[in-house]
């Protein structure tokens, strides 16, 4: 007999993307955050190079040999462009610059930062490039660098002409004061006559040669644009990069986010199944009951869990806890409760928090004088509830009259733990991780439900489903709440424990006098 064969499930990945999709989108401010972050960049960089404009001018750098010598010599060994472009980038040309701008020597260093030089590739050229605010002053400043430059240039090669001449200079004095003392030599004086013309005739060729540095092959013009791209193109730019910012946030937030995000991570710390994910509710009014007074999917949520829980058509309790405070557990116990009497069963809700009026003070309750024959029989201290079409069920508040402190007890808990009370009990407990004995109470249910919220922490819902398992109880599975949450915690947030006689239920009042607590049926 052969086990199972393993398969590729490719229609997997889909839903999987969907659910790295609904995960980052959880995390809507960081993704707002970082589009925010990209375009407020994209507008700096747009507002910072709106005003700069460049404009470029080229030289064409003379070698210092003749061109029309005979001897022909390689240009790399005439010039090194690298050389020359340190040069045209320097401080001496710079002033040079400054002073054809008609601006002071201090000025020299701050030209100097709006200035490049290059020299393209395998070429005698030299290419200015200025920036500045407006384009008539970055082509005025680009042809002033190129003119220093040639100016700095031909003053070089006129300094080196000079130099050169007074050498040749030199020499003739020499051979002219040797000629006079050989006068008697015939020979002697002819030889240094000779070399008296050759050295004039060389001092007149280096006097000749032309110093000029170079040509401006190309002159800067005021440009037309900006320097950079566009507006339009550093916003969209901006805006794509905030984009994949937000993206990364949100992914980081989710990354480090330690509450549970999806079914599949509740399932995988609780370990139990996923029963029913709670759709967002609408935000009308406060009312803690939906099924059987509001129709949407909230409603067939609340449904569909009374049918899985297995108690709907038989008789049997069920624990609703919540890990932390913040859960609403009461909010679940009270429509299952709802639901369960839908199906026309005898339904008994537990409140089992002893120290404060909690569902009682949120439920519409039914008065003495409105109650029907079979009603009348209610639980010690019970009041009756009004869950509109889909009936009525019984409610057991919380009474701490007479109970030890640090005690979840009722007279409605009692009898579901000792299997006298109605065929269906619903007991909405205290959250669990702050009152962990109250699991003492609950040895005979048939089960636990735990509810989840959108702030409860995969760590919580372990130790959840430890203090279970070790409680010997049977854990049903949880609910995800994913509306209203905070609605429902702070509507039972809202009735504060009051001292004396302004309670809002004392226990030694009758049920059915609990008229100021009677909500009318809409």
């Amino acid at each position: 007999m052969t086990g199972p064969i393993p398969f590729d499930d490719r229609f997997d990945e889909p839903e999987q993307l969907r659910e790295q999709l609904r995960l980052l989108l959880r995390h809507r401010v960081a993704m707002a955050l970082g589009v925010a972050l990209g375009l407020l960049g994209g507008l700096a960089a747009a507002w910072y190079g709106a005003g700069t404009y460049s404009s470029t001018s080229e030289v064409l750098v003379r070698p210092g040999a003749d061109p029309f010598d005979t001897v022909s010599v390689p240009v790399d060994n005439q010039i090194s462009m690298t050389t020359e472009e340190q040069i045209a980038a320097g401080a001496t040309v710079a002033v040079r610059a400054a002073h054809t701008l008609g601006q002071p020597e201090s000025r020299a260093g701050a030209l100097q930062n709006h200035l490049r030089v290059t020299n393209p590739g395998k070429s005698q050229v030299l290419r200015f490039e200025f920036t500045a605010g407006g384009p008539a002053q970055a082509a005025r400043g680009a042809n002033a660098f190129a003119e220093a430059y040639l100016a700095d240039r031909r003053s070089r090669n006129d300094a080196a002409v000079r130099r050169a001449v007074a050498g040749v200079e030199q020499q003739i004095t020499a051979l002219t004061r040797q000629a006079k003392k050989g006068r008697d030599d015939s020979s002697g004086s002819s030889a240094a006559n000779s070399d008296i013309s050759s050295l004039s005739k060389r001092k007149s060729e280096i006097s000749a040669r032309d110093t000029d540095g170079g040509d401006v092959v190309r002159e800067a013009v005021a440009p037309t644009r900006p320097a950079g791209p566009g507006t339009a193109s550093l916003v969209f730019l901006g805006l794509a990069g905030g984009a994949v910012l937000g993206v990364l946030l949100a992914w980081l937030c989710s990354a480090l986010d330690s509450r549970v995000r999806s079914a599949r991570e509740v399932q995988a710390a609780l370990g139990a199944p996923v029963l029913a994910i709670l759709p967002p509710g609408p935000r009308t009014g406060d009312a803690l009951l939906t099924v059987g007074r509001t129709d949407g999917a909230r409603a067939q949520a609340y449904r569909s869990l009374a049918v899985r829980t297995g108690l709907s058509g038989g008789t049997g309790s069920l624990l609703v806890v919540a890990p932390q405070a913040d859960d609403a557990a009461g909010a679940v116990a009270a429509n299952l409760a709802a639901a369960f009497a839908e199906c026309g069963r005898q339904v008994v809700l537990v409140d089992a928090a002893p120290d404060t009026p909690g569902l009682a003070a949120c439920l519409p309750l039914v008065p003495a004088e409105e109650r029907t024959g079979s009603e009348t029989s209610l639980p010690v201290g019970g009041v009756l509830v009004d869950a509109g079409s889909a009936g009525r069920f019984a409610l057991c508040p919380g009474d701490a009259a007479g109970r030890p402190p640090h005690t979840d007890e009722s007279p409605a808990m009692d009898q579901a733990a000792s299997g006298t009370g109605s065929p269906t009990t619903v007991i909405a407990g205290r959250p669990l991780l702050e009152h962990p004995h109250a699991l003492a109470t609950a040895q005979h249910c048939d089960g636990v439900l735990v509810v989840t919220g959108s702030d409860t922490r995969r760590d919580d819902l372990r130790q959840v489903g430890e203090l279970i398992s070790c409680s010997g109880l049977r854990l049903l599975g949880a609910v995800v709440d994913t509306g209203r949450a905070w609605r429902a915690a702070a509507l039972l947030h809202r009735a504060q424990p009051r001292s004396g006689a302004e309670s809002a239920l004392p226990a030694t009042q009758p049920a059915g006098e609990h008229d100021t607590l009677t909500a009318t049926r809409g």
